[in-house]
């Protein structure tokens, strides 16, 4: 599929690298070499971004911040030259779907594109079998959106994500290990702060939801 990609690089050499890899897949690659170009296009939504934190005019945790906030549903990965595990929880609680510390090989940021393509925009055979009644909720796993009483509700990636984990395990008991692992793959840090928080996004966004807490462990949809 001809996704369409921003990737947002200071480092003219890397960008033009990583770009050259992701064209070479098919894919319709647009660079920016500062945030205040991209932060110009953020409405008009590519498929993916690729986002460094160190940028010269704009933080990437501000570009994180308002991509986030104007379309949600987008997924976001990204990148570091320092490293920090800071760096990645704040990347990771923001809504970013993959964090990758420099330096790193260009055929790594593909294979990491290619998953989250594959889990964001997959699509089912099955016509019907992508709707399902949750609760109060409307679920449509096509186009990755929640209607309830005829109104949309947006969820970032990772939410949508979750929703997805507690409807596939409804009744199971789910670590904080678990769900991290589930939801962002087993090469994260773990941090309990992360999954507690994303818990409490979806809770607020999706209040008839019926998720209980199981502390000292975790949490389980009933």
């Amino acid at each position: 599929m001809n996704y369409r990609i921003n990737i947002v690089e200071d480092e003219e050499s890397l960008n033009e690298i990583l770009a050259y890899y992701m064209k070479q897949e098919g894919w319709e690659v647009t660079s920016f070499t500062n945030g205040l170009e991209a932060q110009k296009v953020i409405d008009h939504a590519p498929d993916l971004w690729v986002l460094d934190i160190m940028l010269p005019d704009i933080d990437g945790i501000q570009l994180l911040m308002e991509i986030k906030e104007k379309t949600p549903d987008v997924p976001v990965i990204f990148m570091s030259a320092r490293n920090s595990d800071m760096d990645r929880i704040m990347g990771l609680e923001l809504g970013s779907d993959d964090y990758l510390p420099k330096p790193f090989l260009p055929r790594e940021l593909i294979i990491r594109i290619q998953k989250i393509m594959q889990r964001v925009y997959h699509h089912s055979n099955n016509s019907n079998e992508h709707i399902m009644h949750v609760d109060t909720y409307l679920v449509d796993t096509h186009k990755r959106s929640v209607i309830q009483d005829g109104k949309e509700i947006a969820l970032t990636s990772k939410e949508f994500d979750l929703l997805l984990l507690f409807i596939s395990t409804q009744g199971q008991a789910l670590s904080r290990e678990q769900i991290l692992e589930k939801v962002w793959g087993n090469d994260y840090f773990y941090t309990e702060r992360v999954v507690d928080n994303l818990i409490k996004r979806l809770r607020k966004k999706m209040p008839d939801l019926k998720i209980e807490t199981i502390y000292g462990y975790g949490y389980r949809r009933v």
